[in-house]
């Protein structure tokens, strides 16, 4: 068998070495991200939403308590506070919890050009699935 569009023996399928190089990229910049976020609260870069110094006096607290006093944002109300040192770090955080989809997104047209509908469709699927949960909209009642 001579077929000169397979991939090398022990080379992976060029659909795992596209998602293998995405997720190394991705993963890469959300660690990045998080640290940097880390790092600009840490050193007072950014301002905080939460004084340092009433810090002690709230972690105590129930969360619904914690949530009212501070004024802290619930569900994708973070993002609004980026700027906000300790909202920093959730970028990295959140880069790093959507590789995935970036990963799936990225090996699709491999699938489509190669005829694997079916794959890409399970691919699309799955993006669906992930943005819906991470959306917030399914969630119950807290």
């Amino acid at each position: 068998m001579n077929d000169t569009t397979a991939a090398p023996t022990g080379a992976p399928p060029s659909e795992q070495a596209r998602y293998a190089r995405v997720l190394d990229l991705t993963a890469k910049a959300g660690f990045a991200a998080l640290v940097l976020g880390f790092a600009a609260y840490l050193f007072g870069w950014l301002e905080t939403h939460v004084p340092v110094q009433e810090l002690p006096n709230v972690w105590s607290l129930p969360l619904a308590e914690y949530l009212a006093r501070t004024d802290t944002p619930t569900g994708w109300g973070w993002i609004a506070h980026l700027h906000k040192g300790e909202f920093a770090g959730l970028a990295g955080i959140s880069v790093l919890a959507g590789c995935s989809v970036v990963c799936l997104a990225a090996v699709i047209p491999l699938y489509l050009r190669r005829g694997d509908r079916a794959y890409a469709l399970i691919c699309a699927l799955v993006i669906l699935v992930l943005l819906l949960a991470a959306s917030g909209i399914l969630t119950a009642g807290h």
